[in-house]
């Protein structure tokens, strides 16, 4: 008897709790043989665990193992089935805004791209998982406020406008510090992909990641491998030359960079008209070159006129971001 046979005989088993075969959901994680024992070892996941479903399927594995197949005994782990149907398995597009320093916008760049996005008619999710430097809930706006849960014991996201937004902010006391090491990290960041009740119509899900390489950025990759990287820098030499090692560390993890921001790129003097360029010139270029990539925009430095954060049409940052959203709709 072999695993491909065992693994024949249990995919058309139904996790009752979803309604749908293993197959379907891709719930057989594993089959070992232990030959020694002559028992069979499964791990499976369910859409609940430790309820009536639990115990249906377990009579029915425990029936074909035994009977049909001939084994003395089955030893199955049960654990939660997060990634059905959750947002990860739909047709989003994910788009990850990382830098390799702190300091150059990269949170700023995020609120406004889903900002932009949202106002062409896009339906954005936006996922501040800047653990330790949270800062979307304010650029966005939102009021703090915790979280609720829905019926399907789900998190639902605060809205800002029509875009959903998800932060640890919203599960902490305001201005309260987060101390966490990376157990908790990762699971902060596994409730935003798996546990929320985002939209399963969203077109574009926006994540304004920690800046450099870490954690975040390894358990991003096991839950959306497949995320699309913008990399925001400034002119400035020492942000350019990290930005790169951020982009480098993305493709290392397999990630598409889609482009480079060069944020901060210079102030518009309102007196003489001409742009003055604070911190030099050539950053964003160098990033692309090195990174193979096109630079997407340069971004001026100016307080916004109508929101804390956020750009409209009649300012040229807004112009900027508004071409940007155009840039991401039609190439991705």
């Amino acid at each position: 008897m072999t695993v491909k046979e065992i693994e024949a005989k249990l995919l058309p088993l139904i996790d009752e709790s979803l309604g749908k075969s293993l197959a379907e959901t891709e719930g057989l994680k594993h089959i070992g043989i232990d030959s020694e024992k002559l028992t069979v070892v499964l791990i499976i996941a369910l859409g609940e665990v430790g309820g009536e479903a639990e115990k249906s399927l377990k009579r029915q594995i425990a029936k074909i193992v035994k009977l049909e197949l001939g084994f003395d005994g089955v030893r199955i782990q049960f654990e939660e089935h997060k990634t059905f149907d959750s947002i990860v398995k739909r047709p989003v597009t994910f788009i990850g805004i990382i830098s390799g320093k702190g300091g150059v916008g990269k949170s700023t760049v995020a609120a406004n791209i889903a900002y932009r996005l949202s106002k062409k008619g896009k339906k954005i999710g936006l996922i501040d998982a800047d653990i330790y430097g949270s800062s979307i809930p304010n650029m966005m706006e939102i009021e703090h406020a915790n979280p609720r849960m829905n019926e399907n014991k789900k998190i639902i996201p605060m809205f800002a406008g029509d875009i959903e937004v998800i932060s640890t902010e919203f599960f902490t006391n305001p201005s309260q510090p987060v101390i966490w090491r990376g157990a908790m990290l990762n699971k902060m960041v596994n409730h935003f992909f798996y546990d929320v009740a985002w939209d399963p119509n969203l077109d574009f899900i926006i994540i304004d990641l920690p800046p450099g390489t870490g954690d975040i950025a390894l358990d991003l990759k096991s839950i959306v491998p497949k995320c699309k990287m913008l990399v925001v820098t400034t002119p400035h030499p020492s942000a350019s030359h990290v930005a790169v090692k951020a982009g480098f560390a993305a493709r290392e993890l397999k990630h598409e960079v889609i482009g480079v921001v060069e944020n901060m790129s210079y102030y518009e003097n309102p007196i003489s008209k001409k742009p003055e360029f604070l911190f030099g010139k050539g950053g964003g270029d160098a990033v692309a070159e090195k990174l193979e990539t096109e630079l997407i925009a340069r971004i001026p430095i100016n307080q916004p006129m109508h929101h804390t954060s956020l750009y409209e049409l009649d300012e040229t940052a807004g112009k900027i971001y508004d071409d940007i959203a155009d840039h991401l709709i039609f190439n991705l």
